[in-house]
């Protein structure tokens, strides 16, 4: 069973998929900001005599040293932005609800749920390449809440994820109406 906090949490809740993106779309990202940090390193090599006669010049030479250092900063701040974009987007399923954690940015973070019962329609598509191979795509949870829709994005086994999740919502539509039937009342 999977331990992690989940807000507002009902008694008999259990956590069914704790979904994050797949790892591959973080390991392409971690490979281009590589090669973007290496681009200087290659320039020099390439341009070896050029650069080392702008390096002896004592005027050029703190202004190289500060451009490649504001560079180097960029890179790991947008580095750091694609791992905490990567590392804090979550989607919860539960027995009871789906639970949307989406950061938008440093400093900014969306939490979305919905009810089982309240859930729609559920459909996962498969595309590209990379994602038909290693099996990750997208899962589209249609509702009738104030978020029409939910997006769960480049997450692994998506046609196992969406079944689990129709599966889910047609149990607790059942135990929902059984509710309203023996309460007169909506149970949450």
């Amino acid at each position: 069973m999977i331990k992690f906090f989940i807000p507002h949490r009902k008694d008999g809740e259990k956590i069914i998929f704790f979904l994050r993106r797949h790892p591959f779309t973080i390991a392409i990202k971690i490979v281009f900001w590589a090669i973007v940090a290496i681009m200087p390193l290659a320039f020099h090599l390439i341009l070896e005599d050029t650069v080392s006669s702008l390096l002896t010049n004592q005027y050029i030479a703190p202004i190289i040293i500060l451009f490649l250092s504001l560079y180097y900063l960029y890179v790991w701040l947008f580095m750091f932005h694609s791992f905490v974009d990567y590392y804090l987007d979550v989607w919860i399923v539960t027995n009871h609800r789906v639970i949307n954690i989406e950061q938008k940015g440093l400093f900014s973070r969306t939490v979305s749920e919905q009810k089982m019962y309240r859930i729609q329609d559920v459909t996962s598509e498969l595309k590209g390449l990379f994602g038909t191979f290693l099996d990750f795509g997208t899962v589209y949870i249609q509702t009738a809440g104030e978020q029409a829709r939910f997006i769960f994005k480049q997450i692994p086994q998506p046609q196992e994820v969406a079944r689990k999740i129709n599966q889910l919502v047609e149990e607790n539509k059942k135990y929902h109406e059984l509710e309203i039937q023996k309460n007169g009342r909506e149970a949450d």
